[in-house]
């Protein structure tokens, strides 16, 4: 599987047909979008209850390309959460392909990797970062990828008003914020609660795919996914699961190993749909 690198950068078109270096920066008004036509800074609002979030926003440099990407291809390949509409996923792919719904994908390398490795399997990728969601898109143009989209915003409010029940065939949480601090633990995404609403939108047998470097929250989503009714551990023997060839092995995970960190994956199924 080959590496996605992003094209280099040295300069962009301006409107008469120049070009403007990497450093010129435009200016905008107080209050007009960053990225006209692209991701909103909170697509939610105030429609929902205030609660505690899982996330935190990152606010970090946006480079030329990224911002590129997401004015030119967020209207085709971009998604707000704003929790005000049912979504229909063959309509948003195109296709009636399976989908995976893929919770903080940071830079998007490993889901460009993975999207490219299976391209019949449709990838609704969700992250708040922007940066990050501009160097999916870039990805994805530059390598062809028809079948990834980019949700912006909250994915408990993305499972609880805008997918039907069954909808998806998987989801993938890997390298979620491990909140160490025990006052924080409330914090952390993969909770009963959060498990029994993903499970309404799992088709039986779709798979929940979690991976982290973070020992005691690895420990955590074992004792929360194995005492889960709606799962089973797709190990016999119970416990964590070796790395699978399709999950990449990302930078980010490579220098954790090179420190000594121990990754561990969790892999339970949907279990089929109890009877009343």
């Amino acid at each position: 599987m080959s590496d996605f690198v992003n094209a280099p950068e040295t300069e962009r078109p301006a409107t008469d047909g120049s070009s403007v270096p990497l450093s010129a920066r435009t200016s905008r008004s107080k209050g007009e979008p960053r990225f006209p036509g692209g991701p909103q800074a909170d697509p939610a609002g105030s429609h929902f209850e205030r609660r505690i979030r899982s996330f935190q926003p990152r606010r970090s440099r946006v480079t030329t390309g990224q911002a590129d990407a997401l004015e030119r291809l967020w209207p085709q390949w971009g998604m707000d959460i704003d929790g005000q509409r049912v979504v229909d996923l063959a309509e948003l792919f195109g296709n009636s392909n399976p989908v995976v719904l893929e919770i903080g994908f940071g830079m998007g390398e490993a889901t460009a990797q993975m999207a490219a490795a299976a391209p019949d399997v449709n990838i609704l990728a969700v992250d708040v970062h922007t940066p990050g969601q501009g160097n999916l898109l870039n990805l994805a143009d530059q390598n062809g990828l028809t079948n990834i989209r980019v949700g912006n915003g909250d994915a408990i409010i993305l499972l609880r008003k805008m997918l039907t029940p069954d909808s998806l065939d998987g989801l993938r949480v890997y390298f979620p914020d491990p909140w160490p601090k025990k006052r924080h633990h409330k914090r952390r995404l993969i909770q009963p609660a959060f498990l029994s609403l993903a499970a309404t939108r799992l088709r039986p047998g779709a798979v929940v795919h979690c991976a982290t470097d973070w020992e005691p929250y690895a420990e955590q989503m074992l004792d929360v996914l194995s005492a889960h009714p709606d799962f089973e551990n797709t190990q016999a023997e119970g416990g964590f699961a070796p790395r699978p060839g399709f999950r990449p092995l990302t930078r980010f995970e490579g220098q954790g190993l090179d420190k000594g960190h121990v990754v561990n994956d969790l892999l339970f199924r949907r279990v089929p749909h109890r009877q009343p």
